[in-house]
């Protein structure tokens, strides 16, 4: 029982850690008026890159030996410790799927940046299709508020483009 209780005291340990971890996840991100849509290509990026960490740590040996013995023990430290596993797998396939998405528009952002305003006006159409898709497929990034967060730093993008345009001109 000394044993167990070492083992339980880790596991509670680590679950305030990744509590806090998922909790540092979902806060709101405070970020400048002007930036563009590459940015949230970059936090899904960085997101993707913890949450994947995280997971390969929970699956690696040590962590599966002390969770075996724990439900050998029949310990009550583990039904928190499979809602945690389950909450970053979630974590990690909203990510990853994230990215996924995100990317298809990786190659709207260069035009958005560095055209004129007529070219990249040219742009926009397919834009608008392929954000149309992401919505109707994605199994995350469909929600309003990461819709109006992503056009509105395209807005960005487009406005600081062409307020290059004009001050170079």
């Amino acid at each position: 029982t000394e044993v167990t209780e070492r083992l339980e005291e880790v596991v509670r340990i680590w679950t305030k850690q990744i509590r806090q971890v998922l909790v540092e996840s979902e806060q709101i991100r405070r970020e400048a008026d002007d930036i563009g849509p590459s940015t949230e290509l970059e936090h899904w990026k960085t997101r993707m890159s913890s949450f994947n960490s995280l997971l390969d740590e929970i699956k690696s040996s040590r962590v599966k030996k002390i969770i075996s013995i724990l439900q050998a023990a029949r310990s009550k430290t583990l039904k928190q410790w499979k809602e945690l596993d389950g909450s970053i797998t979630k974590a990690a396939n909203e990510a990853k799927d994230n990215v996924r998405y995100l990317y298809t528009l990786d190659k709207f952002f260069g035009p958005l940046t560095n055209a004129s305003p007529v070219t990249m006006m040219e742009h926009i159409p397919s834009l608008m299709n392929t954000i149309c898709v992401i919505y109707c497929t994605s199994s995350y990034y469909n929600t309003s508020e990461r819709m109006t967060s992503l056009f509105l730093k395209i807005t960005n993008q487009m406005i600081n483009t062409c307020r290059m345009y004009l001050c170079e001109g």
